[in-house]
């Protein structure tokens, strides 16, 4: 397709990249889209199966494999003890250039895949570009990346980690607050059964080789009507996620600086509307970012982040003036529903283990991989639960950061550690529903530069009206743990592997699905429930 020089669009396809395109496949559909194929010699055992289209890349979201890939990643710099020689020349990508299918690249209808801006001067296979908005029409937009597949066991774990271990460490104290000591078995029961359902994925995804991601294994099990079940029910979550950052950031600025204020026209926003509201302002750049690697590279960030914190949290609990003081309460049944949410956000990572798993080298290291994650993870959280809950008792707030005293140098470190990392994550999180909502623009429309710029502002702007609608950090993340998480976790893994691998099933395995299908009703059921009660109650408050 040709555009004018006066068509400044996201998605200008040049003609030299429709032709490279076009030697990769014999297959292309009505939008333009190309067919899996191999265009590597590593995958060229696999070129007849995939020359042929697969409904999964057909189907919306057609960018949810891109997206996530490019959320779960952790890019770094050359790390001798994990990457091999490819990924080294590469950049030593922690997932070798954002987490790569079994068998062949993706690579996404035109229409609705080419968020990466890339010079059309540029030499092949090397297109890529880190700048804002296209200041030249002459710029291609493209999802393509050279990849491999070769996450090792060492990135494949850094990554899973990643995933899991993100903010809801800073609500596991008051988890344990809202639940009592003995709730803290919650975490752990939660943590057995998601690293089991976290292997049911695998074998969906071994079923066939055209599954590759979440939405495709619902797609497998229950028609299409599955695939978009499960993809709403993801996006929700990132959704809700990029949310709570917008509270996160409020909460913990304003804590730092709580006489802050603006008054404009008659409009005075306090502390934790102004700290909201340049929150979203500063974050709004960076969804507007085509090309997000850069932030994938500071994202690395986010494990070194959660460890800071947690050692920061211990240091002033065993090193400083704070110590330990409260005894705590054994069990609290009137909000232990609260800490059944929480305890479940923390598990949140399995939208991202199809990615995670179809881009290793080895894929039977895949159950080791997860172990290693949920034991790493689990052992943090308690860890921060218990000194967290033990120094502040009854006081503890929905973020331990909001608890610790601010004149201590670990508590500064804490508090900015907390601060900065969301506006790495914001983007990361909240591409993925920007691009699944850019494929639904009829293609007439669907390459105009204004669509894709307002469907990204509408996002960042009403997230930071859902944050001010509802700014209660611990009850929503016990509301997104309780509804969403455990849909994603204990529901639909258990439901789509029964459907699935049907005819392999053995009886001991229909019996545990079923009963962790009936826990995470359960306990959806229970934690959402009062989660809303109090929100609502808090509302009218």
């Amino acid at each position: 397709m040709n555009h004018s020089t006066s068509d400044q669009s996201l998605y200008l396809e040049s003609e030299e990249g429709d032709n490279e395109r076009k030697n990769l496949s014999d297959h292309e559909d009505d939008y333009g889209s190309l067919s899996d194929s191999s265009h590597d010699a590593y995958n060229q055992n696999h070129h007849d199966h995939h020359s042929r289209a697969s409904p999964y890349s057909t189907a919306w979201p057609k960018s949810y494999r891109q997206s996530i890939d490019l959320y779960g990643s952790l890019p770094s710099p050359n790390l001798g003890f994990l990457a091999n020689s490819s990924m080294s020349r590469l950049g030593s990508s922690f997932l070798s250039s954002t987490m790569t299918r079994r068998h062949t690249p993706e690579t996404l209808p035109c229409t609705v895949t080419k968020p990466l801006l890339v010079d059309e001067e540029a030499p092949k296979h090397k297109r890529s570009s880190h700048f804002l908005l296209p200041s030249k029409p002459s710029s291609m937009v493209s999802h393509e990346m050279a990849i491999a597949k070769d996450s090792s066991f060492g990135q494949a774990v850094l990554n899973g980690v990643n995933v899991l271990c993100g903010v809801g460490i800073l609500s596991t104290p008051y988890a344990v607050k809202e639940g009592g000591w003995l709730g803290l078995f919650i975490l752990f029961a939660f943590g057995i059964l998601c690293f089991y359902t976290g292997l049911l994925l695998r074998y969906c995804l071994d079923s066939h080789p055209d599954i590759q991601t979440y939405p495709d294994i619902g797609h497998a099990a229950f028609g299409t009507f599955g695939r978009i079940l499960v993809s709403i029910i993801l996006y929700l979550e990132l959704y809700a996620m990029s949310v709570e950052y917008i509270i996160l950031e409020s909460d913990n600025l304003s804590s730092m600086f709580p006489n802050a204020s603006l008054s404009i026209g008659g409009f005075h926003l306090d502390a934790p509307h102004l700290f909201a509201l340049l929150t979203t302002l500063a974050v709004l750049p960076t969804v507007w970012l085509r090309d997000l690697s850069m932030l994938s590279y500071i994202s690395v960030g986010g494990v070194i982040a959660s460890v800071l914190v947690v050692l920061c949290l211990f240091w002033i609990g065993l090193v400083d003036d704070v110590g330990i003081h409260s005894k705590g309460t054994p069990l609290n049944l009137a909000t232990l529903p609260v800490s059944v949410g929480l305890y479940g956000y923390c598990y949140s990572g399995h939208g991202v283990f199809p990615n995670i798993y179809t881009s290793m080298a080895k894929p039977s290291q895949f159950p080791a991989v997860l172990l290693t994650c949920f034991g790493i993870c689990t052992l943090m959280y308690a860890g921060v639960a218990v000194m967290g809950y033990s120094m502040f008792g009854e006081l503890t707030e929905s973020q331990f950061t909001l608890n610790m005293p601010q004149d201590l140098v670990a508590s500064k470190i804490a508090l900015w550690t907390t601060v900065v990392n969301p506006f790495t994550k914001y983007a990361l999180t909240i591409s993925p529903v920007a691009m699944s909502l850019e494929e639904l623009i009829p293609s007439n429309h669907g390459k105009s530069r204004f669509y894709a710029i307002a469907i990204r502002s509408a996002l960042v702007f009403s997230t930071l009206l859902v944050g001010l609608a509802i700014p209660f950090f611990g009850l929503v993340m016990s509301l997104i743990g309780s509804f969403l998480t455990m849909l994603i976790t204990l529901i639909l893994p258990p439901a789509c592997f029964l459907s699935i691998v049907r005819s392999k099933v053995t009886p001991t395995q229909v019996m545990v699905c079923i009963l962790i299908m009936i826990v995470g009703a359960v306990c959806s059921a229970i934690g959402t429930y009062s989660a809303l009660a109090k929100i609502i109650e808090k509302l009218n408050t």
